[in-house]
């Protein structure tokens, strides 16, 4: 992807019209991704994030492209939130030399430093002292830059959480740690593994900052996220904001989600962030219905092209696994005694 492009797909996001369409492109794409699966187009697993999309757009509206963020294995729409084009993606999960990391890192390792997305992450939690370690890097550049972790509830049990935000709040490193609160970890719902409803209360005990967030809400998300991010960029040190949001698919791919209580899935679903995104540029008078479904029309029709393309595209080989692994020759530096 041209530099160009990506900067273009950024910017696109300062007009509330284009954050509802990349939000739209981010369903389209997940939908779509879940049917190449089911036609053994692709192969592998996967994981979906339909009803995580205004996290995501949010997040990535209110950064600026020499920002770095780090996210997580369900990082599809935040890779398309950023700028990564339909094709980059859909070429890397199809295993394709045109993909963002040219076919070898698949579903779960998206990356693309021209839109200031660091790899995603298959293990969890692995991306938070990643973002703590750019934003070191930034504060003692002195550059006016910010790092920030996506990640899930599940993560804030581990060790690589705790070890992150101790050290972003010892020296008020610019980062922004954003759960991504989808009620469940894996297969659990978050009260069968932690005793805290509101996940951003840990913040309290590295005296950082803490905010939470309806995830569903587009501009709510703008709003909590950007301030943060404005506040580490100014030299203001780390903030945990909690994005309170739901997964409308399974874990996996080859997970119906048998585990969730009667009528949680639909009591979510009432509060569909793109359906929710749509009515307010309704309401805002951005745009009328018939805009709106024009907008789906043309995303739907644009992925289905992207897709056409992607499957044309040359496979990668198995060669492409050692392109980037090399050795150098042990120097003896000494006699050993």
């Amino acid at each position: 992807m041209s530099q160009g492009t990506a900067l273009q797909r950024r910017a696109a996001l300062a007009d509330p019209v284009r954050r509802y369409e990349r939000m739209m492109e981010i369903r389209t794409v997940e939908d779509t991704i879940n049917e190449l699966f089911a036609s053994g187009a692709i192969h592998g697993t996967t994981h979906l994030c339909q009803g995580q999309e205004a996290v995501a757009v949010g997040l990535a509206s209110v950064t600026r492209p020499d920002d770095v963020v780090t996210a997580t294995y369900r990082g599809h729409g935040v890779a398309l939130a950023l700028g990564m084009t339909p094709l980059a993606l859909l070429a890397e999960i199809m295993g394709k030399m045109e993909g963002c990391a040219g076919g070898v890192g698949g579903s779960m390792h998206m990356s693309d430093p021209e839109i200031g997305l660091l790899p995603t992450f298959a293990i969890v939690g692995a991306g938070l002292p990643v973002a703590a370690g750019a934003a070191l890097a930034f504060q003692t550049r002195g550059e006016q830059r910010a790092a920030i972790a996506v990640f899930g509830d599940g993560a804030t049990n581990i060790g690589a959480f705790h070890e992150s935000l101790n050290l972003a709040a010892i020296w008020k490193l610019p980062v922004v740690f954003v759960i991504d609160n989808n009620v469940y970890g894996e297969y659990c719902r978050w009260n069968l593994t932690t005793p805290l409803e509101n996940l951003h209360q840990r913040a309290a005990s590295y005296a950082m900052p803490a905010s939470v967030v309806d995830g569903m809400d587009l501009d709510a998300v703008r709003g909590t996220v950007g301030a943060a991010v404005e506040r580490a960029r100014e030299g203001g040190g780390p903030t945990l904001v909690e994005a309170k949001t739901y997964r409308f698919a399974g874990h996996s791919r080859s997970d119906p989600a048998p585990y969730r209580p009667e009528g949680e899935f639909e009591s979510w679903r009432s509060r569909d962030p793109v359906a929710l995104a749509a009515r307010e540029l309704v309401r805002a008078g951005h745009a009328d219905e018939s805009g709106v479904q024009s907008i789906d029309e043309a995303v739907r029709a644009r992925i289905a092209a992207a897709v056409v393309r992607a499957v044309a595209l040359p496979a990668t080989g198995v060669e492409a696994m050692f392109r980037n692994v090399w050795t150098e020759p042990l120097r003896a530096v000494g006699t050993v005694r």
